[in-house]
């Protein structure tokens, strides 16, 4: 089962389109430590989103996963 986490990103590693919107923070989902969605502007947002491939991972049969 791949690794499936959030990881938050603050200050000048926040993408310049949400620094322009005055955000200092964000979140990214990460599989297998590679990003594979975001940047979200929220935490709850990311939580969600990571809530959502845990559960295609489960319910898929082996080898016919999203996250392949």
């Amino acid at each position: 089962m791949p690794r499936i986490d959030v990881v938050s990103l603050v200050g000048s590693a926040v993408p310049a389109e949400l620094r322009s919107d005055g955000l200092m923070a964000c979140w990214l989902l990460m599989v297998d430590g590679q990003p594979k969605a975001g940047p979200f502007a929220s935490r709850d947002a990311a939580l969600a989103c990571q809530a959502v491939w845990m559960l295609s991972n489960i319910a898929r049969p082996e080898g016919d996963s999203l996250l392949a």
